[in-house]
């Protein structure tokens, strides 16, 4: 059962209509948001969206055009970097060469004057935490990029934080140790307890590591849910595309009831079964995953929710297949299939003609 958290701890960081002008270039626009207690919370978004900006303001490098930024109750704008109890944890990881990894991790707690006992026995927590208990001698280049990484993680926790800011915490790791990292990085911030803001630009990094994601764009928050939400129910068309794959189907509503709707596509007729604030007539796009699509070389029953294409590519990537339809409007539809058989007779090709469906559970109608 999920603890219950008090007000204090819902709203442990907020962020209130923070906005950060770079001359005319508006890099943060008017962003307001809660994060609670032992969160771990992601900024997603592309390149340039104003996600590190927005980093760098909590941590103290950058200061606010306008608005608030309250860490437990203290309003944190004026304070200095060192002032704040605030850890970031760098992309390079930063860490000293000449030290070894022992020195690296009781760096700033040395710098602080803390006793050498209580250094001691922070820093034997930390690299038991890390599982590097026996790497306190070596120094960083004789560690692989995994271990190094945990080096800088163990030295930014060994503060005690009360917030620790990650900026692309993964991004110098090749693919398969990004994966193997990511729940063994989550798994020790969880056991310190800490809350955790992190800034990515790897939508399966952010989906896979955070308890709630927010997406922004040219400065501007566009939505804040958990990842299965974000997934599932995109809020505008950006989100959608932007999470995981997708089509986007542009339309016009032809039948608009309480527990349903009804749009006309160029290549088909979506009938989605819940409802939308909208009238007949409408514009909107219908977001519709591939996994979410069934092909067949049959044709399916009704009018609804179905379209013939030709299959014009296909990849094959072990657990799943994609293929790539050719529609008559000459727009292309995507489908991901499972491979849950080894061989699989009848299984589409290139050039085959054959019917895509879905139920009509399976979309999301957006309006902007």
């Amino acid at each position: 059962m999920a603890a219950i958290l008090s007000d204090s701890d819902q709203h442990f960081l907020q962020v209130r209509e923070v906005v950060k002008d770079f001359g005319a270039v508006r890099a943060v626009d008017a962003v307001s948001l809660d994060i609670a207690r032992g969160e771990i919370f992601g900024l997603l978004g592309s390149s340039g969206c104003g996600k590190t900006t927005l980093l760098r303001m909590l941590a103290g490098f950058e200061t606010p055009t306008s608005g608030q930024i309250v860490l437990n109750g203290q309003d944190i704008v004026g304070l200095a970097p060192y002032e704040r109890p605030i850890n970031m944890m760098f992309q390079s990881y930063a860490l000293f060469p000449h030290l070894s990894v022992w020195d690296n991790i009781a760096f700033g707690l040395r710098r602080d004057g803390l006793p050498k006992d209580e250094i001691a026995k922070r820093v034997e927590a930390m690299l038991k935490l890390v599982k590097l208990e026996r790497f306190g001698g070596r120094k960083p280049h004789q560690l692989s990029g995994g271990q190094q990484q945990r080096v800088a993680l163990a030295r930014s926790l060994v503060k005690r934080p009360q917030l620790l800011l990650l900026d692309e915490p993964l991004g110098a790791l090749d693919k398969k140790l990004r994966e193997e990292t990511q729940i063994e990085l989550v798994n020790i911030v969880k056991d310190v307890g800490v809350t955790c803001v992190m800034v990515t630009h790897d939508q399966e990094e952010a989906m896979t590591m955070a308890d709630r994601i927010g997406v922004m764009n040219e400065g501007v928050l566009l939505q804040v849910d958990t990842p299965s939400e974000l997934y599932e129910t995109p809020n505008s068309r950006f989100v959608a595309d932007f999470i995981g794959n997708v089509n986007l189907m542009d339309g016009v509503v032809v039948d608009d009831q309480a527990s349903s709707v009804t749009i006309e596509c160029a290549d088909c007729s979506h009938f989605v079964g819940h409802g939308i604030t909208g009238h007949v007539g409408m514009g909107v796009s219908v977001a519709l995953r591939p996994e979410k699509i069934y092909l067949s070389r049959e044709e399916p029953a009704g009018p609804h929710n179905r379209v013939r294409g030709v299959v014009q590519e296909m990849s094959y990537f072990g657990s799943y297949s994609v293929y790539f339809l050719d529609l008559p409007s000459g727009a292309r539809l995507k489908v991901s299939e499972e491979n849950d058989q080894r061989y699989r007779e009848g299984k589409p090709t290139w050039g085959d003609t054959v019917w895509a469906s879905w139920p009509p559970s399976a979309q999301v109608v957006l309006t902007f």
